[in-house]
């Protein structure tokens, strides 16, 4: 009588890199879900003259509908990623998910000004839980050896956003209402979430960290520098940012079928700024870039307040080149900032990368608010003045953190 075991059989390294590659393309669904996700956060800016007439609230109340979302994100970032530690990842995904799509079509439905402002807080918590969710789980999929490009796939998505997204959501909105940005918004969800479902595997939950160790890191004076120094970035870009459409209309006499192509190119820029910083960061030390990136912000700012004084039949050979000095400035920055935190603590990038989120968030709450008393007190042509103090307060803190600009923190 003969035996028969069971042989185990081992993939051939082709079929083994086959098989990596199929996993690494099943994360286009969380491409998409980070591609509607940073649509809907940003494209707002571009709708709100039309959401405060629909909803006979000022241009201020309108910008609070994104501080309102940037401050539920930020604080909601790192509590639900404690409260959802043991929950499996793939069902967190489609959780969050499910809410984003749900809170989109509840914005789309939107009575007045309030359902929309509730509605915004639904999409803030559930972009809270997706996005580091999503990286988490692309990181883990990916494996040491393809992490980087694992992630890529998430933060891809987001930079879309910014590149097509958003120019085409304010499109979208002035062809056919800003409701109609929401439903489509809407769509791309449930098209990511109908993947979540059916493509991706399922993934143990993995080791977070608690409130209690994110607290003890920010109280690190370097790491806590960073953090201050991007709240303050990202203020002085949201200024400006939330209350763009209107001050392009305002400075150049630009009307509303203008904006897309101007944030095209501030998208544009921003992806250039993105990779350049990042290889120049490798090269010069993050923290020089994120000065050099500082001061070229500074003079966007200054060029956004000249321009101002010149009047309109003048302000556009100044606006336009500004527009792409800040993008290219203001997303290389947050790219070096990055590279900062991991420098400072790269065995706690995790947990300081998280917590650089929440701040980013936190920024632009604080420019968005900013912005909202600026235009309140009808003194549109001071935004820039505005978010060059902020700008400058952040390089303040840049050069007392110390250390040398040729470092690679």
């Amino acid at each position: 009588m003969t035996l028969a075991f069971p042989v185990r059989r081992e993939l051939k390294p082709d079929r083994a890199q086959a098989a990596a590659a199929d996993s690494l393309a099943s994360l286009i669904w969380l491409t998409l879900g980070a591609f509607a996700i940073g649509s809907e956060g940003f494209m707002i800016a571009g709708l709100l003259p039309a959401l405060a007439r629909d909803l006979n609230v000022g241009l201020p109340a309108a910008g609070h509908l994104v501080t309102a979302f940037s401050l539920a994100y930020a604080i909601s970032a790192p509590v639900m990623a404690v409260l959802t530690v043991g929950l499996e990842r793939r069902r967190l995904l489609i959780v969050a998910m499910a809410g984003f799509a749900l809170g989109n079509l509840l914005a789309a439905l939107a009575s007045g000004y309030a359902a929309l402002l509730a509605a915004r807080l639904l999409l803030a918590l559930s972009a809270a839980s997706f996005m580091p969710a999503a990286s988490g789980y692309a990181a883990a999929l990916g494996g040491p050896e393809r992490r980087g490009r694992a992630l890529s796939a998430v933060t891809t998505g987001l930079t879309l956003a910014i590149i097509g997204g958003v120019p085409l959501g304010v499109l979208v909105g002035q062809g056919f209402g800003w409701r109609a940005t929401f439903f489509g918004v809407a769509g791309l969800a449930v098209f990511s979430l109908f993947g979540i479902l059916t493509r991706l595997p399922c993934q143990r939950p993995g080791v977070t960290a608690g409130l209690g160790e994110r607290l003890a890191l920010a109280k690190r004076r370097d790491i806590l520098g960073v953090l201050v120094t991007n709240v303050l970035t990202v203020a002085g870009t949201f200024t400006v940012y939330t209350y763009l459409g209107v001050f392009i209309a305002s400075v150049a006499g630009l009307g509303s079928q203008a904006l897309a192509p101007v944030l095209l190119g501030f998208g544009l820029a921003g992806a250039v700024g993105t990779q350049l910083s990042g290889s120049a960061a490798d090269r010069w030390g993050a923290r020089m870039i994120v000065i050099v990136a500082g001061w070229l912000a500074l003079v966007a700012y200054l060029a956004f307040s000249l321009s101002a004084a010149l009047g309109p039949a003048r302000a556009m050979p100044v606006l336009l080149p500004a527009i792409l000095i800040w993008g290219l400035a203001s997303w290389g920055l947050i790219t070096a900032q990055q590279a900062r935190l991991v420098g400072l603590a790269p065995a706690l990038a995790p947990i300081s990368l998280s917590m650089n989120s929440s701040a980013i968030y936190l920024g632009s709450a604080m420019g968005a608010a900013a912005g909202a008393v600026v235009v309140a007190n009808g003194a549109m042509e001071r935004l820039g003045w505005a978010a060059a103090g902020f700008d400058l307060a952040a390089l303040l803190s840049v050069l007392l953190s110390g250390g040398s600009t040729s470092g690679r923190s």
